[in-house]
């Protein structure tokens, strides 16, 4: 007979193991609950012949238990110590970010983190009796608290890479609201590959070098668009007609809009639009 002692004082975590317990799909097993002072004891017991079938499904069992009811709080646990200068919000939002990185890679990284687990607590259960889960978490599972700990620092840098660009569309918003109007309309031919400004006699308007040692109001670069965004700082049209040649909104579009807000129009059917739909895109000086 092969028994094994699981101590917690996680009245969820009791629960949980009696419930995998009861619907483990292996004979010959027999379990029980039982509080003694310091902790209280999931207690099972296997008299069959395979230990090592025996060994393999409790240990599928603790991992699973560590995913799917410890780890929140492990994330929580590093952000608190390794983040702390965050507020309580922020923390929450980065926490967040976590669980959709964990979801975008979810086969690969639940494959990579139940592995380490299953292999941690297979290696400890064969040698032991008994296991405290608190214990066995915090000083026996570094790699998977590394891999936890990647999760962290990517969704950080993920919060803080966010957090620069909001600030950066309200420094933009802030300029145009405290200028005058330079001009009443601006075109943007726009696609994938090439954009043009048309101003409002549909002429093609070609930029000059100097603009650019004069009004950059940051660092941050989207490649070629950054020369559009630039030319409307400069122009600052009363209203921006985005013309999408292609029926896509990407990115700078998104950007355009959260800064220039009720300026902008977008347009994917008009005269403007169905002539470059079939005419190649002219280059400007800077587009």
């Amino acid at each position: 007979m092969r028994s094994l002692c699981i101590k917690t004082n996680n009245s969820d975590l009791i629960h949980y193991l009696l419930n995998e317990f009861k619907n483990m799909d292996l004979k010959d097993i027999c379990f029980s609950e039982n509080e003694f002072k310091l902790y209280q004891n999931v207690i099972i017991h296997y008299s069959g012949h395979d230990e090592s079938l025996f060994l393999s499904k409790v240990s599928s069992i603790l991992s699973f238990l560590v995913i799917d009811e410890l780890e929140e709080n492990l994330l929580k646990r590093l952000l608190l110590q390794n983040y702390f200068y965050f507020d309580c919000e922020e923390r929450n939002k980065i926490l967040a970010i976590c669980f959709d990185l964990m979801v975008d890679d979810f086969s690969k990284l639940f494959d990579q983190k139940f592995n380490l687990l299953y292999a941690s607590f297979y290696d400890f259960l064969s040698s032991h009796k008994s296991i405290v889960l608190n214990g066995f978490v915090n000083f026996r599972l570094k790699s998977y608290f590394s891999i936890l700990d990647e999760i962290v620092n990517e969704a950080v840098n993920h919060f803080v890479i966010e957090k620069e660009y909001l600030e950066f569309i309200s420094l933009l918003k802030l300029y145009i609201n405290s200028q005058d109007y330079g001009c009443e309309m601006v075109h943007i031919v726009f696609s994938s590959s090439q954009s043009i400004l048309l101003d409002e006699n549909k002429n093609l308007i070609v930029v000059n070098d100097d603009i650019f040692k004069t009004k950059i109001l940051s660092d941050i670069t989207f490649s070629s668009n950054d020369y559009i965004l630039n030319s409307l700082l400069t122009l600052l049209p009363k209203k921006i007609y985005i013309h999408l040649v292609e029926p896509t909104i990407d990115e700078f579009i998104d950007t355009l809009q959260l800064v220039f807000e009720k300026r902008i129009h977008l347009c994917t059917d008009c005269n403007i639009c169905n002539l470059y739909k079939n005419t190649k895109i002219p280059h400007s000086k800077r587009f």
